[in-house]
């Protein structure tokens, strides 16, 4: 039977975590709502549930400013940006794990040091390389930094997943006539899946929000992503906070889905990525 403290302090902690929920979830709920309210009703006030609820305002910000249009821009820039992050860190993290080559400490302590980077310190740079290779002002102009600026968790993250992995197994497929190729993509990354959907996850939400690169490497409109089209919701004289809060809610619904279909390996793989 437990003691009597210990389960008030069971009850307390419980007590703040609902607390610290609340707090968390209610801006979102916010927005949720006055998506759902004509402006009249969200310049009123009032509470999380609508009292006249309506669809208008989500069908006329989707319409009406060519969400759809961004919405693909943000998909390329997303999915391709994905895919390259995939491709390229899981066959790094499997370099630095299995092979050996000159130079493999220092220079994965070179990309290690290079989590404690701020990106915003490297942005000028960036732009103006991207500028001397007619980069600027396109998609992949964003695609390459934001491959770039996932190296260094990618490659911890598949290095210790490998590193997990019993060399046995790479071993007996050498004996068996396999080659280095055959044996990273038959075994290494089918037992590395759930990492390798964390790190799908953990890029594709950054990306999909990222705003400060998009909006100083981005000149034409066919170009713009949601983060941008988001932005020029609010370039009007009167601000109208219901299609603010739509298109907020268009911009996210995405990134929920994903994490949700994702959910159930995502804590699988953190934990497989930090065993090593």
């Amino acid at each position: 039977m437990k003691s009597l403290p210990g389960l008030l302090a069971r009850v307390a902690i419980g007590l703040l975590l609902l607390l610290y929920a609340a707090i968390s979830l209610y801006p979102f709920l916010w927005m949720v709502s006055a998506a759902f309210k004509d402006r009249f009703e969200v310049a009123a006030g009032g509470g999380l549930i609508p009292h006249r609820p309506t669809l208008d305002t989500l069908v006329e910000t989707w319409n009406e400013l060519h969400f759809f249009d961004y919405f693909l821009n943000s998909l390329k820039v997303t999915v391709l940006t994905v895919l390259l992050v995939l491709a390229i860190y899981s066959a790094a993290g499997y370099a630095f794990s299995v092979l050996n080559f000159p130079g493999r400490k220092a220079l994965y302590r070179l990309f290690m040091a290079l989590l404690f980077v701020p990106g915003v310190t490297v942005l000028l740079p960036v732009v103006l390389l991207e500028n001397k290779l007619g980069l600027l002002g396109t998609h992949w102009g964003l695609i390459l930094p934001f491959v770039n600026g996932s190296a260094p968790l990618s490659i911890l993250m598949m290095t210790n997943a490998f590193d997990a992995i019993p060399g046995e197994l790479r071993e007996a497929a050498r004996v068996d006539g396999a080659g280095e190729l055959r044996i990273f993509a038959t075994i290494y990354l089918p037992l590395s899946r759930p990492v390798l959907v964390t790190i799908a996850v953990l890029t594709a939400i950054p990306t999909w929000n990222e705003y400060l690169l998009t909006r100083v490497s981005l000149n034409d409109p066919d170009a713009f992503t949601l983060p941008i089209a988001l932005q020029n919701l609010q370039s009007g004289a009167v601000q109208h906070y219901n299609v603010l809060m739509a298109g907020a809610l268009i911009v996210v619904i995405p990134v929920i889905i994903l994490f949700v279909a994702a959910q159930r390996y995502f804590v699988n793989g953190l934990m497989g990525a930090v065993k090593a």
